[in-house]
């Protein structure tokens, strides 16, 4: 399959998925969907560093249509607008993040990018989803935050393995 195909259908998979289950607190600080979600940043990343900053705005562009439609159908349509907005804005503000420190340390683009995206996503995300509702947004997205810079120093290790066997971008410094 092509790359730019499959990344836009993990994408959708990914973004729809986290939709459905962030409406499932696993505590009072945490919600399923926090587990699933930052691995969008990952499929983001590595498409910007195989293709560049264009074919990942594309990705994200397209991936965000088809997760919002999706979404609408499997979680809620105040979930699906609101996943949609914050996707959208975080996605491509981890585009321009990454490409902006693309020659850098191999560990610093997609960490950084993901960690100020991951930051504007959960606070666009819960506060159009959750606001006014019983749900403990606050809460939640502060747990959810914490899980999501986790996981982006965990997905550290895969990075650098498939980083160091890609094609690289120009520009590109140490995988």
């Amino acid at each position: 399959m092509n790359l730019v195909l499959g990344m836009i259908a993990a994408m959708m998979v990914i973004v729809a998925s986290a939709n459905v289950l962030v409406q499932y607190p696993v505590n009072d600080w945490l919600t399923w969907g926090a587990l699933t979600y930052p691995v969008s940043y990952f499929v983001t990343d590595l498409t910007n560093r195989l293709r560049g900053p264009a074919v990942a705005r594309r990705v994200v562009w397209a991936g965000f249509a088809l997760a919002v439609l999706l979404s609408a159908v499997l979680a809620t349509p105040r979930i699906a607008l609101a996943s949609g907005a914050a996707f959208l804005a975080s996605q491509l503000l981890d585009v321009a993040v990454f490409d902006r420190l693309r020659g850098r340390a191999w560990w610093q683009p997609p960490l950084f990018s993901s960690v100020i995206g991951s930051a504007l996503d959960t606070a666009l995300f819960f506060a159009l989803a959750f606001a006014g509702t019983t749900m403990p947004w606050m809460t939640l997205a502060l747990g959810d935050y914490a899980v999501k810079v986790a996981i982006a120093l965990v997905m550290l290790a895969p990075w650098w393995w498939l980083a160091r066997r890609a094609r690289r971008t120009p520009g590109d410094r140490h995988g």
